[in-house]
């Protein structure tokens, strides 16, 4: 028969593997000692991720090299991979296991996934080696689960459309963004924007999505608004409610608002109508990826990739799932050993009250476990081992996933939501909204991190009268459109853009094809932060002048259209189906990278970019914030630097120095130009359109030495105005 070869994605795992059988550690490899499985033998080894890589453009052409328009379209005829540099070691070690006489068979045990299928398939073809391969599919690395897995290896065949889908995915990205990258680097630094522009056929439209929504954020004018608000005595009973009409509480007029709450006092009041809605809310369905780092983001403000790196350490341990699934149900199989799974659980003091469990089985219910809705895994759940000792953020994700398949043994939570109508004197309409918990149900275990509760309201019937005791106006101001979380954005990019509500949320998803995959999103998140497009404070996603440039450059190209990349998504995912052709495919990415290139030089003549955008731009090279010195403090012997939304003192860290000065003051951007001349001069140039409350008006920043502040100077009226605001 012969030994066989079995070629991990990484060492740990490679460890992992070979853990199951009597072996011994050698360099680069481990040898596996005869046994049941491997009555000749084996060798495990490993890749160490990305072992080999697509050549740069000069190996296919020496002239690709220098950029320049001239020499774009870069379309390579036939595609070709080399061995990373530093990982050469590596893979002489798996060439020559493969040389090896005696070696008869190969096991491909990458990851259980597209990019596991692309890097091993990889190393095979540069190798050069004929000997037949199999494929070890599994998604735990307990040691039931490995066994079982090297018991009932897929043939080479079964997974091979996979590799054709992530080898076309990597040549499509290759040539958008090599092309696209130098066309735009080199049209913007003809503009004065000297830099390298990052585009690719995912970042990009995530990109365009993010500086939409800050777009919005700038563009948004605040106004105004009133509210009346009154306090109800009904036969003893308080209330509160709003006053409505047409379904807005909200009045455009403080002077309509303060005459509708001066027409209410002390008048009569009558309960117009009383509607009560019985809703039932299910448990929430197994975690996938894109869900968990959406909880785990909106619960601890863990990144994307944070909570994909705690993930894989838990898969690693064994305690956890394969954690790059896309699927959110589970086969029989696997339903049928939550019981075992749940009885060890069950002995974990942090899990004990929720048991005894109050529905015993789910085996049977299609809202967790559908073989129809299973992809090539199933949803992240909690393996048989159960982990001795995890540390704190390890344990948040761990309780996250447990917690989840607790919940989905309980029964629906029940809630009655409440609608009062109560009419004053027979003309002001009020409403009043109260929420009362009938059945708690599943929530007993995962309590929702949501907006506040609504309070209950106490016992009404239509009819009742009684009345308005007080009544007050509240002024609010309209609010611009939130920032995305890290979070939020990950199920943007799911659902490419589209906005939906919770309600609808899993069915659209279980529809969509978004942007990028469960395994690429948070890898992209990061590329958008170590490229300067985005920046990530407290939590929120901000973007950057240079990510503001790129996208204004690229306007409506298809390149910035989420629906188009979704489309090409569709596209892959039925080359690894079998359904569509790799060439193609190819084929259309090339023709859209010559349009965008033909487009790009075209449009690049009617570009026009803001003098605000000029001034904030810092090259790349020198675009380490708070390297330039702006100008003195006027707090300390420091130094006014960029903070990002904010210049702040360099003296920060050394003297505490809180001196700030916020880059947005009443709508306008307070550019560098004005700051050094504010710091220099004491007083900026004139800035026209402050807005406040709905008025704009154009003054001078001023630095007031005496009072240690910052105020508004009117050319005018030949005086200053405190800023209050600051």
């Amino acid at each position: 028969m012969g030994k066989t070869i079995i070629i991990a994605e990484k060492p740990d795992q490679g460890s992992t593997l070979a853990s199951v059988f009597q072996h011994k550690r050698q360099n680069g490899y481990i040898e596996v000692f005869a046994n049941e499985i491997f009555p000749d033998g084996a060798y495990v080894t490993w890749a160490i991720g990305h072992l080999c890589q697509l050549v740069p453009p000069e190996k296919y052409q020496p002239e690709w090299k220098k950029w320049s328009l001239d020499s774009l379209p870069i379309i390579p005829e036939q595609f070709q991979y080399e061995v990373t540099k530093d990982k050469a070691k590596q893979f002489a070690v798996i060439k020559k296991l493969l040389s090896n006489p005696a070696v008869t068979e190969i096991i491909h045990a990458g990851d259980a996934g597209r990019e596991g299928e692309l890097i091993i398939r990889t190393i095979l073809r540069l190798t050069n080696t004929k000997k037949p391969m199999k494929r070890l599919w599994i998604s735990s690395l307990t040691p039931n689960s490995i066994k079982e897995g090297f018991r009932k290896l897929l043939t080479e065949g079964e997974t091979r459309h996979l590799f054709y889908e992530a080898y076309t995915r990597a040549c499509a990205d290759w040539v958008v963004g090599m092309n696209a990258s130098r066309l735009y680097s080199l049209l913007l630094q003809k503009q004065g924007f000297s830099d390298v522009f990052s585009v690719g056929r995912v970042q990009t439209p995530t990109l365009a999505l993010i500086v939409k929504r800050e777009k919005e954020i700038e563009d948004f004018q605040s106004k105004p608004f009133w509210e009346v608000q009154a306090e109800f005595l009904i036969n003893g009973k308080k209330y509160q409610g709003k006053w409505e009409k047409d379904g807005e509480t909200r009045i455009d007029s403080k002077e309509l608002a303060e005459k509708i709450a001066s027409f209410c006092k002390e008048k009569p009041a009558v309960v117009a109508d009383v509607q009560a809605e019985r809703k039932e809310f299910f448990p929430p369905l197994l975690y996938n990826l894109s869900a968990l780092q959406a909880e785990a983001n909106k619960r601890y403000k863990f990144s994307p990739k944070k909570t994909l790196d705690l993930l894989q350490k838990l898969y690693q341990k064994g305690n956890l799932s394969y954690p790059r699934s896309d699927s959110r149900y589970v086969t029989k199989e696997e339903a049928s050993q939550f019981p075992e799974i749940l009885n060890k659980l069950a002995l974990l003091d942090v899990y004990q009250p929720f048991f005894p469990l109050p529905i015993v089985s789910i085996a049977e219910n299609k809202r967790y476990v559908n073989e129809k809705k299973v992809t090539d895994h199933y949803a992240i759940i909690p393996t048989e081992q159960i982990p001795r000792k995890l540390d704190a953020d390890e344990q948040k994700i761990y309780d996250l996933v447990v917690l989840s398949l607790i919940a989905a043994h309980y029964p629906k939570a029940i809630a009655e939501y409440t609608t009062v109508t109560t009419l004053v004197d027979g003309r002001a309409s009020f409403s009043s909204k109260g929420k009362v918990q009938l059945e708690e149900g599943w929530r007993k275990v995962i309590h929702p991190k949501d907006r506040e509760e609504e309070k209950a309201l106490p016992k009404l019937e239509k009819g009742e009268q009684g009345k308005t005791e007080k009544v007050r106006v509240k002024e609010g101001q309209t609010q611009p459109p939130k920032r995305y979380t890290e979070g939020q954005l990950i199920t943007l990019m799911k659902t490419a853009g589209k906005h939906i509500d919770d309600k609808e949320l899993e069915k659209v998803l279980a529809q969509t094809e978004g942007l990028g995959t469960e395994a690429t999103r948070a890898g992209i998140i990061t590329m958008l932060k170590d490229r300067r497009y985005i920046e990530v404070r407290k939590n929120l996603v901000y973007a950057t002048t240079k990510a503001k440039i790129l996208i204004d450059a690229i306007g409506s190209q298809l390149l910035a259209a989420p629906d188009m990349t979704a489309k090409w998504e569709q596209k892959l995912k039925e080359i690894s189906e079998g359904t569509a052709s790799p060439r193609n495919f190819m084929e259309q990415t090339n023709k859209m990278v010559k349009h965008l290139i033909q487009a790009g030089i075209e449009q690049s003549d009617g570009w026009s970019f803001s003098e605000e955008e000029r001034e904030q731009f810092t090259p790349g090279k020198q675009q380490k914030r708070g390297s330039a010195k702006l100008g003195p403090c006027k707090k300390c012997d420091g130094y006014l630097v960029d903070k990002g939304s904010f210049y702040g003192c360099t003296n920060y860290k050394t003297n505490h120095c809180d001196f700030t000065i916020s880059k947005k003051i009443l709508g306008k951007t307070v550019t560098q130009k004005n700051l050094k001349k504010l710091l220099a001069e004491g007083k900026t140039d004139i800035i026209e359109g402050f807005t406040k409350k709905e008025k704009t008006f154009n003054a001078r920043l001023a630095w007031d030495s005496h009072e240690n502040k910052l105020k508004f100077l009117f050319e005018s009226e030949k005086q200053s105005h405190s800023m209050n605001t600051l």
